[in-house]
């Protein structure tokens, strides 16, 4: 289906910024006839031409893109600071979620997106009831360690499918993704098992939000909601106090020392701990503590934690098999499982393999074949 500029949504940010279409086409460098024909859909703007747009008038793809596709998949990528994601990014990711649509009814169990919470906001007190509910349905307590185990469980019952990759190293915002594919009520959270284990919880804990909340999925608005709820469920406000009255009043090292140690004890980074904590003081108008926010960066780049890959496969890089077989019992997910039946029934190629968890081909024909072998056993 083709992709047209959302017209109504450009107009409105132009008043907003008080331009006219000669002063956007001036500031991006096109004919004020190139905006027209944009505005008519007749023609759909170049992928930086479509960047730079963006940016001028902050308006996320949701917003900017008008799909002439009712079910067209809804892509969201967890933002790298206050960056947007590249617009090449979600493309790809859009036309990865369309291919994903023919495997749908392959599944385990019919699609069906369960949504957890209606109502999401970013409000602290609001917040931290959320992820009390969520701790209390799981049935751990507010000062305990969340596991892993604990977010896989809730994908599941919140009708999502896990898919574990292994896409290398990554900037961080390319290490998960969340496809949502309306018409199907499907969801498919992409997981980049090369990815330092410090991080990996907190991307769960994040994916997991847009799971419980697709009606924001591919919006600012849900990305910030994701970030949030993720540090609140994670390290919720009787961790982040305890941390904070044990790190008062010692030196910023030592301070940073006591937050390591919380950060080891749940797994998660020094920086989501250190803004847990910062976030509590601020709520209950105490001092900040003494640590500058460099130095937090500083001691997280100097740490070198394992990957999950590592953890889960050791240093070898896996067999077909051991990744199909993680895939099922580490992460409760019937992704391969699906495309053995797929495979079986339909005769799908490694291409379509290669393609729908972005892999090498190499690796892609070395699952297929795997894959094909469960379809067709001897």
């Amino acid at each position: 289906m083709a992709r047209r500029i959302h017209a109504e949504k450009v107009r409105e940010a132009l008043q907003r910024c008080g331009w006219t279409q000669s002063r956007l086409a001036d500031e991006l460098k096109v004919s004020d006839q190139a905006v027209t024909h944009w505005l008519q859909g007749k023609h759909f703007p170049r992928s930086p031409v479509l960047l730079k747009l963006a940016m001028l008038l902050e308006l996320g793809p949701k917003d900017l893109i008008q799909d002439d596709d009712p079910g067209c998949p809804v892509v969201a990528f967890r933002r790298k600071g206050g960056a947007r994601t590249a617009e090449d990014h979600i493309a790809r990711a859009v036309g990865i979620g369309k291919m994903l649509r023919p495997l749908v009814p392959y599944l385990d169990d019919a699609p069906a997106l369960r949504p957890r919470i209606e109502l999401p906001s970013i409000e602290a007190k609001r917040l931290q009831t959320m992820a009390m509910e969520t701790r209390d349905r799981l049935g751990i307590g507010e000062s305990e360690v969340l596991g892993y185990e604990h977010l896989i469980e809730e994908f599941g019952r919140a009708g999502a499918v896990l898919v574990p990759v292994l896409w290398g190293a990554r900037k961080a915002h390319e290490n998960a993704m969340h496809i949502l594919l309306p018409k199907e009520r499907a969801a498919f959270v992409f997981l980049n098992l090369d990815a330092r284990i410090e991080d990996f919880k907190f991307w769960m804990a994040h994916e997991l939000a847009h799971a419980y909340t697709p009606k924001l999925a591919g919006t600012d608005e849900g990305e910030d909601f994701a970030d949030a709820f993720a540090g609140a469920l994670l390290f919720p406000r009787a961790c982040a106090e305890a941390a904070y009255r044990e790190a008062e009043g010692l030196s910023a090292r030592l301070q940073i020392n006591v937050l390591e140690g919380y950060a080891r004890q749940h797994d998660i980074s020094l920086y989501a701990v250190f803004l847990q904590v910062q976030q509590y003081a601020a709520s209950e108008r105490l001092p900040a503590l003494r640590i500058k926010e460099e130095k937090i960066h500083q001691s997280r780049n100097r740490a070198s934690g394992d990957l999950v890959s590592q953890i889960i496969f050791g240093t070898e890089a896996p067999t077909p098999e051991q990744y199909i077989r993680s895939c099922k019992e580490a992460f409760r997910s019937g992704f391969f499982e699906a495309l053995a039946r797929m495979i079986g029934d339909k005769g799908t190629e490694a291409g379509y393999l290669q393609q729908i968890i972005d892999s090498s081909v190499h690796d892609a024909r070395a699952l297929h074949a795997s894959l094909a072998a469960d379809a067709h056993p001897a």
